[in-house]
């Protein structure tokens, strides 16, 4: 069973690519725009990523912090942060614990890969409440980023 909107979002504490722990409750008190997304250097996760990037001023507006998630390590993140100018920070979730816990974790990937992120979406509120959830099966479909902005437009 995934998780759904009005349930507690689990926290989880995750390197960034600066090597500091990064917890989901260091945000009490601001929106979180949570994005598993497969693996770094690829097309749609850059495309995805770089999307964001560049609309970072609306979820500022929305005080909303953005958060990026993949099962990648600190090390390929902070290049590939680097090479794509990305302006919020990307978590690692080397060992799966938060993409499980979200339901949002592909047992079988692409090329016999196995344990890679969904790629997913997850507005949490300002007190911890998951007011937006949507996990994707098809690693090559985006989030429905109007959805997640009329989500957190209603948390205004």
């Amino acid at each position: 069973m995934g998780l759904s909107k009005g349930m507690r979002a689990p926290d989880f504490t995750l390197p960034d690519t600066e090597k500091n722990m990064v917890s989901l409750s260091d945000f009490q008190g601001q929106n979180v725009l949570i994005l598993f997304f497969p693996l770094a250097f690829t097309g749609v996760c850059t495309k995805e990523l770089c999307a964001t990037r560049d609309d970072i001023a609306n979820y500022q507006n929305l005080n909303t912090q953005v958060l990026a998630i993949s099962v990648d390590s600190p090390f390929s993140l902070g290049k590939f942060k680097e090479e794509q100018n990305l302006n919020f920070p990307l978590l690692s979730d080397f060992n799966r614990q938060a993409a499980r816990a979200y339901g949002a974790l592909y047992e079988e990937f692409v090329l016999g890969m196995q344990g890679v992120a969904k790629r997913s979406a997850f507005v949490v509120d300002k007190d911890g409440i998951i007011q937006y959830a949507e996990v994707l099966e098809n690693a090559g479909e985006l989030p429905d980023f109007e959805a997640i902005k009329a989500a957190l437009a209603e948390l205004s």
